[in-house]
């Protein structure tokens, strides 16, 4: 099989978060101490709430993998919640005022309840460690075939970094985003950000912020221009939209696309010899505007993926909203929340990301083994650096 999916379960203050990923070919070696690194950068960064000193969020394997290795067999991943108490009526009361921004409102329509717990608890951004668990799963099948993912922020509210993101520099960006309490590699940046979290926090409200990750080493040909279904772009998009709290997505330029004319958009291509062996196939491009993706496929540059974050909707000051057994004003409910969590929405995206291309990288290699996906991925590099390969097509004079 190669159709890599998963699949999150679970609530915020339920017993645990499942993620069940299904298509992984045998004989990858699954990295637990990266997929739980990965979740608990997620759980820092400056202005994360109390809830991030109660978890230790650690992944345990419950099937799908024996002596280190994927199986082929489905995978699954469950995470502890400590914080456990969905039952517990005192601890965990009904909330009857429905947060701006958030689901409540819609989901007690929806669900025909008054009770936005009912809803909330499964909307919560605590679902967000399953999809990290997942994509740092996924990490694992493309890490041993050389391609890497760099997810940082961008921005939070004002507070912008223009810092260049280049593979030559990765492992120094690393450290840089790593030693940052914002996960920015920019420390003047950094610093602005932490500032403007801080006000927020004085202020009892929220900050939000634009993060963005690169995925290295992706050869051309990932995705399908054939089936608007297979695009990577949008499939990276549905994904990246489907983090809570993300408002865009862009690639590449984005929308600052549309102040531009084409000559300053479209990346000029050219071919180094000297390159051939690397996975661009020994096409250059001195910029990368389109964000490695033309026509739904990877054309050999970084893929480059942003998002928009609003700020978070559970205020300490709370905002008008109505009880919804009285239909009278009242105060929006306040639950234990964070003031900023760009910094864990920049790992989320970073392994969202990440598990879509592996995604494209299954369907276009196939393969039931690691050995069989290696092998094919080699074949179709091998192939294509041979282009033409055969005589060039006569044209009609």
């Amino acid at each position: 099989m190669a159709n890599l999916s998963y699949q999150t379960a679970g609530e915020s203050h339920g017993p645990a978060l499942i993620a069940l990923v299904t298509g992984l070919p045998a004989g990858v070696e699954i990295d637990a101490d990266f997929i739980n690194s990965e979740l608990k950068r997620r759980q820092g960064g400056y202005g994360r709430g109390g809830r991030m000193k109660i978890e230790t969020d650690t992944i345990e394997v419950l099937s799908g993998v024996r002596r280190g290795k994927s199986t082929a067999a489905p995978i699954t991943l469950k995470i502890l919640n400590k914080d456990s108490r969905l039952d517990d009526l005192v601890k965990t009361p009904p909330i009857y005022t429905p947060r701006p921004g958030h689901a409540d409102l819609a989901g007690s329509v929806k669900y025909l309840t008054t009770d936005c717990r009912e809803t909330l608890e499964r909307a919560s951004a605590r679902e967000t460690a399953a999809r990290v668990a997942a994509g740092a799963l996924a990490r694992c099948l493309l890490r041993a075939l050389g391609i890497e993912a760099f997810g940082f922020v961008r921005s939070v509210h004002s507070a912008a970094t223009t810092l260049d993101i280049l593979p030559a520099n990765l492992a120094a960006l690393k450290l840089a985003r790593d030693a940052s309490e914002t996960y920015c590699p920019d420390p003047v940046a950094s610093a602005r950000q932490v500032e403007l979290i801080h006000q927020g926090k004085v202020e009892k409200t929220t900050v939000g912020g634009l993060v963005e990750a690169h995925i290295f080493g992706c050869p051309p040909g990932l995705g399908s221009t054939m089936d608007w279904r297979d695009r990577l772009d949008a499939r990276l998009a549905l994904a990246v939209m489907g983090i809570q709290a993300i408002k865009s997505v862009e690639i590449g330029l984005g929308r600052a696309c549309t102040e531009r004319f084409g000559h300053e958009v479209h990346d000029p291509i050219g071919f180094d010899p000297a390159a051939i062996d690397t996975p661009t196939l020994g096409f250059t491009r001195a910029t990368n505007h389109a964000g490695g993706i033309e026509g739904g496929m990877t054309n050999g540059a970084p893929v480059v993926v942003r998002a928009g974050m609003k700020p978070i909707s559970t205020l300490l000051r709370g905002m008008p909203s109505v009880d919804l057994n009285t239909k009278k004003p009242a105060q929006s409910a306040y639950e234990r929340s964070d003031i900023s969590a760009v910094a864990a929405a920049s790992v989320v995206l970073e392994n969202v990301a990440a598990f879509e291309v592996a995604r494209s990288l299954r369907e276009k290699f196939g393969g039931d083994s690691l050995l069989e996906v290696r092998d094919q991925f080699a074949r179709y590099l091998a192939l294509a650096r041979q282009l033409p390969l055969g005589p060039p097509i006569a044209t009609i004079a």
